[in-house]
C-alpha cells in the first residue's frame, strides 16, 4: 500500500521576546513596520513580546494583523495586593494572547521555581491566554548529564495542573541556559535529541493524541545567520528569539527564512510517498 507521508497539523511559530528593550513610542514603530514586512506571511504564527509598559500600545497597533501580543510575564491571581505585578486579566484587556512563562532569566535572576512556573501556567490557561512554556538546561547540568531529568522535572512540575484538553494551548520553549544571549548555538544534534525527549515526555503526560498538539521550540541565539540550520532541524515547531529580535529588519528575515522552509518541508511531505 502507498500512502503520502504524514505532515505535522502544528503551525509553526516565531516568537520575539523584546525584554527589557524599547520605549512605548519605539515599539510601536517596531510593531507598525514589522507587520509590513510580514504582511504576505500566511503559514507561519508570529508573536511578538514587548515591555509591559508598551503591550496596550504595541496591541493597538497590531489590530487587523495577522501578528500576535505576547507578554513576558504574568502573576498567577487575578487581582491583589501584589505591588508590581500584572494579572492574566489585565493581559487579556490590552490584546495579549501570549504570556511566556519560565524564562531562564526569570527563574535564574528572580528565583522563580518550577511550581511558581506551574501556577502560572495554570492561571493563563484559565483565563483563555495561550502559552509559551520556557525549559532549559545550565552548562553544568548538561556537563553532570542531567538535561534529561532537569528537563523531565520541568515539564511534571509547570504542567502538573494542565489537562489534555488545554494542551493544545502550550507550546514548550527548550533554552538551554547556556546557549541564551552568548553567541552560543546549541547543535543541530543536541536540539533535536532535546527535542525528542521532551516530545516523549509530553506523551507520557498527556498521552499521544493531545501530545502531538503541543509546538516545541529553539530558543537559544536564535539569529538570521544560524535559522536555515534550525528550520532544517525535522521535529522543531519554531523558534524563540531574545537578542535578534529586537532589530526588526533582522527578526522579519528570521521569520521569512523560517516560512519558506516550513513549506518546502510540508509540500515535500505531502508529495513523498512511501511503502508501507
Amino acid at each position: 500500500m502507498i500512502t503520502k507521508k504524514s505532515v505535522s497539523r502544528r503551525r509553526p511559530i516565531a516568537v520575539g521576546n523584546w525584554k527589557m528593550h524599547k520605549t512605548v513610542a519605539e515599539s510601536a514603530a517596531a510593531a507598525r513596520r514589522l507587520s509590513r514586512l510580514l504582511s504576505g506571511i500566511r503559514r507561519l504564527e508570529v508573536v511578538i513580546a514587548p515591555s509591559c509598559t508598551a503591550l496596550q500600545s504595541v496591541g493597538a497597533t497590531l489590530k487587523g494583523t495577522r501578528l500576535r501580543l505576547a507578554a513576558q510575564n504574568l502573576h498567577w491571581e487575578n487581582e491583589g495586593a501584589f505591588t508590581g505585578e500584572v494579572s492574566p486579566v489585565q493581559l487579556k484587556e490590552v490584546g495579549c494572547r501570549y504570556v511566556l512563562i519560565g524564562h531562564s532569566e526569570r527563574r535564574r535572576l528572580f528565583g522563580e521555581t518550577d511550581n511558581v512556573a506551574g501556577r502560572k501556567v495554570s492561571s493563563a490557561l484559565r483565563q483563555g491566554l495561550n502559552v509559551i512554556f520556557c525549559i532549559g538546561e545550565t552548562l553544568e547540568q548538561r556537563r553532570a548529564d542531567q538535561t534529561a531529568a532537569v528537563v523531565r522535572e520541568q515539564l511534571e512540575k509547570g504542567l502538573a495542573d494542565v489537562t489534555g484538553g488545554s494542551s493544545d494551548r502550550i507550546a514548550i520553549a527548550y533554552e538551554p541556559v547556556w546557549a541564551i544571549g552568548t553567541g552560543q548555538t546549541a547543535a543541530a544534534l543536541q536540539i533535536s535529541g532535546a527535542h525528542e525527549m521532551i516530545r516523549r515526555q509530553l506523551t507520557e503526560i498527556f498521552g499521544p493524541d493531545s501530545s502531538e498538539a503541543i509546538r516545541v521550540l529553539y530558543g537559544g541565539s536564535v539569529t538570521s545567520d544560524n535559522i536555515a540550520e534550525l528550520a532544517g532541524i525535522k521535529n522543531l515547531d519554531g523558534v524563540l528569539v531574545g537578542g535578534a529580535s529586537l532589530q526588526t529588519d533582522g527578526f522579519a528575515a528570521i521569520v521569512k527564512i523560517l516560512d519558506k522552509m516550513k513549506r518546502q518541508d510540508e509540500k515535500e511531505g505531502s508529495e513523498k510517498c512511501i511503502f508501507c
